[in-house]
Parts: structure tokens; sequence; C-alpha cells
């Protein structure tokens, strides 16, 4: 029996494989579209919460065919870790071999589940947001903020990034970052300051189950596009209602997420990314249309992007091999 070996790779080395935010957009893309035409596998994740709260680990697994992609993701999210030193999102993918299904890497998520997730709100703004868009407001500049940053700045010529934090450590660490994409950035001392007159807005706080409903209706401006990391936890249900377009990535998903408690007060959904990436629905259609993305996170987001990871990192001989 030939002797079957698995590729571990830690975060350093999934970060030293040096796979490009474009790429990564275009991979995401790639698998939305497919989710449009129902060419994928994808049950609605299941979770458990330890200590209760807003603490979660959810299993996320996923098959898509043309990707030749499948495997699960298993990803915690601790908002205290913060305040012990460690990072709020966590966790281990595993990528199986969908001929034989047997494991072929297992790999930290940390830096993939940034990557994507961003790459997301890429995909949904170029469908919903103005081509032209050129100021940023970010509300919570984590990893999230940064990521996000770093994904609109791929299509839209950004010139200005307004950024609200109320941490001055992660403001100082996402200064330096998006200084180093060529943007300005002007720290601004209120969420309103972070809103009002952006073209294109980012909310990248933890996710709360009782939002605290902080961008107040008629701080978003007619034109501009929001999309929300943190689910409807900064926008206050006024601001969600003022949206002509209030899309997500999955409705099985959303549903799941309504009946847990999360979207008690929000607009109906138009459409889900699939549906605009596949042209089954309408993106933008006038210069005035406040657009909303609110996209939960997908396993076809991670399983976009494993397979090219564990390749190029077979490719450049990155990785622990392991028996299996």
């Amino acid at each position: 029996m030939t002797e079957q070996k698995i590729l571990y790779l830690s975060q350093a080395d999934v970060v030293s494989v040096n796979l490009g935010m474009a790429e990564v957009i275009d991979l995401v893309e790639k698998a939305f579209n497919e989710k449009g035409h129902g060419r994928i596998e994808m049950p609605p994740k299941p979770g458990i919460h330890p200590g209760e709260g807003d603490n979660f680990i959810h299993a996320m697994p996923a098959y898509i065919p043309a990707l030749n992609s499948a495997g699960i993701k298993w990803v915690s999210g601790f908002p205290d870790n913060q305040k012990k030193g460690l990072p709020y999102i966590t966790g281990l993918l595993i990528l199986n071999d969908p001929e034989t299904g047997i494991p072929l890497a297992v790999m930290d998520c940390e830096w993939i589940t940034a990557m994507r997730t961003a790459a997301a709100s890429a995909v949904s703004a170029r469908r919903l947001a103005r081509a032209e868009s050129s100021t940023l407001g970010v509300l919570g500049c984590g990893v999230q903020g940064f990521t996000n940053t770093e994904a609109l700045n791929v299509d839209f010529p950004i010139k200005e990034v307004f950024a609200y934090d109320l941490s001055e450590k992660s403001l100082n660490l996402y200064i330096e970052k998006v200084k180093k994409l060529g943007l300005k950035v002007t720290v601004v001392d209120t969420p309103q300051e972070a809103v009002q007159g952006c073209d294109l807005v980012v909310t990248a706080g933890p996710i709360l189950k009782e939002p605290h409903k902080t961008v107040k209706a008629g701080w978003l401006e007619k034109g501009a596009f929001a999309t929300l990391i943190d689910f409807d936890s900064y926008l206050s249900p006024a601001a969600l209602k003022e949206s002509d377009k209030f899309c997500t990535d999955d409705h099985a998903q959303y549903n799941y997420y309504q009946s847990a408690g999360y979207f008690q007060d929000v607009p109906p959904v138009y459409a889900d990314l699939g549906e605009l990436v596949a042209g089954q629905k309408v993106g933008r259609e006038s210069d005035d249309e406040r657009n909303i993305a609110c996209n939960l996170g997908l396993a076809i987001d991670d399983m976009a992007v494993a397979p090219t990871l564990y390749k190029r990192a077979v490719e450049l001989g990155i990785g622990t091999w392991l028996p299996l």
C-alpha cells in the first residue's frame, strides 16, 4: 500500500506562499459564479458556543467541483481574546482529495479567513459600488479593517481612507500597513466622520448578537457602498433600511443566522452574491443607490483559496510532510 502523507502548513507557511489579494479575489469570484449556477455543495455551517456570549466555533464544509476543491474549516471567534493578547479568529482547514476523500493538507486558517473575507467584499463591491469610488471609511482597524482596505484598493481608485478605532495600538498598526499601499490615512474621532462623505464604508468590529447600532440613518451617503464584516452590529435598523439593495452571500445561511437571533430588524435581502456574480440579479443601477453587502463568510470562500495555496506550497517546498 502506498504510504499516505499530509502536508501541514503553519500560519507562517501559509503567509510565505505569498498569494496576492488580486488573485484571491479572482478565486473567490469563480467560486461565487459556481454557486450562482448551482454547481457547489455547501450545507449551512453548524456551530458551538463555548463560554456563551458572542463566542463561536464553526464547522464549514464545502465542495467546488470546478475548482477540484473539497474540505472543511474549523474556525473560532472569541471577542475577549484580544484582551488576552490572542487573535479573535483562529482555526484549521483540512483540504481533501475530491477523487479519493483522502486528506491532502492541514493548514492554519487565520490568514485565509482574513483574505477571503475581504475578497468577498471586493467581489460584492464590483457589482454594488460606483466604479469611481475614491474615499473609504473604516470602522474597526484590526485584521479585517486592513484586509478589506487592501481588497477594495485592488479595483477602486482610493485616494484617502478615514479610520476610526477605539484602540490606539490598532490604529497605529493599521496606518503603518495602509501607508505601504500608497494611501493617505486620516484618523477621525467619531464613527460618523468615518461614514459621512465616504464612497465606500467598511464596518469591521466584533460580531455581536446584540448590535450596538452606532451608525445612524442619514450618515451613509447616497451612492455609497458599505460592506458589513460584523453583520448588523454597527448599523442601526434605520440606517440599514435606507439601503436600496441589501445583499448577503447566501440565503440559507442568512436565514439560519436570523433563526439564531441575528438580523432581527433589517430590510429584506435583495440578492445573494452568487446571484449577482452569475448575472441572475442586477447590481448597481444608478449613481444614487445606497447599497450594502452583509456577507456572512462561507466555506466556499475558503475552499476557493485552499487548493491554490496547497499547490503553490508543494511547488515551493513549503510546509512539513507528516505520515497520515
